[in-house]
């Protein structure tokens, strides 16, 4: 078991350890986690994503308008504090969890303006600080020399009880089909869109957390990044 102290390295360079994967796989409990265990920064992209989503819902932008979706995250301001998202100054931490904004957020994620402009933020997030970042895309696309990268992944049916239990949690009762059916969805657009497509980087360290705790995965992982740095 890893002693859990803060990770000191003599690495010339800020260290970036990326966790990608589908929903329901427990990557932003992990990420977290991990970044608390290591004392480095965390990052959720998949946070970034819905808050544009959410604005859109909000304005009633159709999530097909290429131009005026892709032209939103330059007017916005997004911001993280104590693991609270800030949307222009308001927390939307709740808010960006709902059902309508994560079916949204799959929409606006695959328009190539949007992914441009978010992964220039995500990068700037990275300058000067150790950091744990989650997201689809992150090892692959915004950034390939990570010093560590993990692809969290699970069964069908585990993610979509995980999310029901998410749902049930705000009071929402939907049944396992309807989930999974929507979940189906979700990931071809996610593995299948021309931009920033999710799937593992070549040299990712592959974590099915079907039968695995958080806790058991987040052992995996420690021990990988500490190895390593």
């Amino acid at each position: 078991m890893s002693d859990h102290s803060p990770l000191t390295t003599h690495h010339p360079l800020t260290i970036v350890v990326t966790i990608d994967g589908p929903a329901g796989t427990g990557k932003s409990t992990v990420a977290r986690r991990l970044a608390e265990r290591l004392g480095f920064e965390f990052l959720n992209t998949g946070a970034m994503y819905r808050a544009v989503a959410l604005v859109c819902l909000e304005r009633g932008i159709p999530l097909d308008d290429l131009a005026q979706v892709g032209a939103l995250p330059q007017s916005l301001q997004i911001a993280f504090r104590a693991n609270r998202l800030y949307l222009d100054g308001r927390d939307v931490s709740e808010a960006i969890r709902t059902a309508a904004v994560t079916d949204a957020a799959s929409l606006v994620a695959s328009n190539s303006q949007v992914r441009s402009a978010l992964v220039e933020l995500q990068r700037r997030a990275a300058d000067g600080v150790n950091l744990v970042t989650e997201g689809r895309d992150q090892g692959t696309v915004v950034f390939p020399d990570a010093a560590c990268k993990f692809y969290l992944t699970a069964s069908p049916e585990v993610r979509a009880r995980r999310r029901q239990r998410e749902l049930a949690e705000q009071g929402k009762t939907v049944s396992l089909e309807e989930i999974l059916a929507d979940q189906r969805i979700r990931d071809e657009r996610d593995e299948t869109r021309a931009c920033g497509p999710m799937k593992p980087a070549p040299d990712a360290i592959i974590i099915d957390s079907s039968g695995l705790s958080a806790e058991e995965v987040l052992e995996r992982m420690e021990t990988a990044v500490r190895s390593r740095c």
